[in-house]
């Protein structure tokens, strides 16, 4: 059977609960149409480029399925009438990965604390130098 990466956006005000109930059901779908549901990735609330139905953050949701077109259609068809379901996208890849996608390794990388200098960002440039004081006429007006 092909393989499928799909991920959902679900609106924002629906609680992570829910969000799990709604991949359970797709799991239902594409398990009573023959196929199976590899490992599923809940990746949190984050910010939308533009807004998407009045809804300026998602949530996101990576299902790896392996499973006949037939079960991806009608999970798709599902998703899309459902109103908690902002977007979707289903890409048919070669191999399916493991461990931990790029977005959880991402969050993973954010997590392990500041990897700078206590300088932040700027490196070794060394200390700044002191401003140049402007020079005034003597009598504190300017001409």
């Amino acid at each position: 059977m092909p393989l499928y990466e799909h991920v959902y956006l679900a609106r924002q005000d629906i609680s992570p609960q829910q969000v799990e109930a709604l991949t359970g059901q797709f799991k239902n779908v594409i398990a009573s149409l023959g196929g199976t549901v590899g490992k599923t990735e809940y990746w949190g609330v984050k910010s939308l480029a533009y807004r998407i139905k009045k809804n300026r953050k998602a949530h996101f949701t990576l299902m790896n399925i392996d499973a006949p077109p037939a079960a991806i259609a009608e999970m798709e068809r599902q998703q899309g009438i459902s109103e908690d379901i902002l977007r979707v996208l289903t890409l048919r890849v070669d191999e399916l990965e493991d461990g931990p996608s790029a977005q959880l390794r991402k969050r993973e990388d954010d997590d392990r604390g500041e990897r700078r200098g206590p300088r932040g960002d700027r490196g070794d440039r060394g200390e700044r130098r002191p401003r140049r004081e402007e020079s005034k006429p003597e009598g504190g007006e300017e001409e």
